[in-house]
């Protein structure tokens, strides 16, 4: 089973490979915008620059390596889900800073900046492939002020649930309008090292986080896991299925992801993502243009 079958994008991919007026927020890393394998529709969010200056950080490794799934183009290593979709990138962790590639960290405050930034360039589902660094309350204030401006907007946020193997959540999965994503094989298990939680059990999806391969910042391809790699597979699939139904709102297209599981919650662990049944649930409410 390959990752894109087994949450069901193939037969989704088929039908589209999106379209530039979705734009997908991609807060992370900088990304190698000038790599031959990306698709061209890369835009900058107010507030930092895309590109890399350091090809070989682990910033710009795994900014490039999300970018990938999300926007490479068809045919080459990486999942490549969405390419015509335009990809809005607001780096937020350091190219000087070492970083963990498998959950890099991120300070509350940018982050909250970071999301504001591409609520108001445009996004309409922002991926965030990241953990956060312990801060102060005023901090995780300004967090969850900016979550709740995206909740107000209809902004869908995907976050990755975590890779410490806890049973728990954080302020960004904890909020009612995350969709938080956990790891699983290729089989379909979570990960040992996947986070759960009530929050995460509840409104959450697993998706692939073993052994993905997508671009790496110098060219060469990578290969990464754990949920920082699952998240953007869920994302693509938001951007894919809003590109089909462009009249859709955001609360819509939650609601679709929502329903294709509402028979498989558990209290903490949550269902296997499956994006053709996300489709078909907004097909039966949404006409398709």
């Amino acid at each position: 089973m390959t990752a894109l079958g087994l949450v069901k994008l193939p037969s989704l991919m088929a039908l589209s490979a999106g379209r530039a007026d979705v734009v997908v927020g991609l807060i992370d890393g900088p990304v190698a915008v000038g790599h031959s394998d990306l698709a061209g529709n890369i835009r900058e969010a107010p507030g930092a620059t895309a590109a890399c200056s350091q090809a070989a950080s682990a910033a710009c490794l795994h900014g490039t390596f999300v970018a990938g799934i999300l926007s490479a183009k068809r045919g080459s290593v990486a999942p490549a889900i969405c390419p015509d979709c335009t990809l809005l990138v607001r780096p937020v962790f350091a190219e000087a800073i070492s970083c963990n590639l498998d959950s890099p960290n991120a300070e509350p405050e940018q982050l909250a900046a970071a999301i504001l930034a591409c609520v108001e360039a445009g996004a309409q589902v922002i991926n965030l492939s990241l953990a956060l660094i312990q801060s102060s309350a005023q901090a995780r204030l300004a967090l969850l002020q900016a979550l709740d401006h995206a909740a107000r907007r209809e902004v869908l946020i995907v976050a990755a649930a975590g890779n410490q193997g806890a049973v728990g959540g954080t302020i960004i999965t904890a909020h009612p309008w995350v969709v938080p994503v956990g790891a699983c094989d290729l089989s379909g298990r979570p990960l040992n090292e996947s986070n759960i939680g009530h929050s995460i059990g509840r409104r959450g999806l697993l998706a692939p986080g073993e052994q993905v391969t997508s671009l790496g910042g110098e060219g060469r391809p990578i290969t990464l896991g754990g949920t920082s790699a699952a998240a953007p597979f869920v994302t693509g699939a938001i951007a894919l299925i809003w590109s089909l139904f462009p009249a859709a709102r955001g609360a819509e297209l939650r609601l679709a992801v929502a329903k294709a599981h509402a028979q498989a919650r558990s209290a903490v662990t949550p269902p296997l993502f499956n994006a053709w049944s996300a489709y078909q649930a907004l097909l039966a409410t949404h006409p398709m243009r």
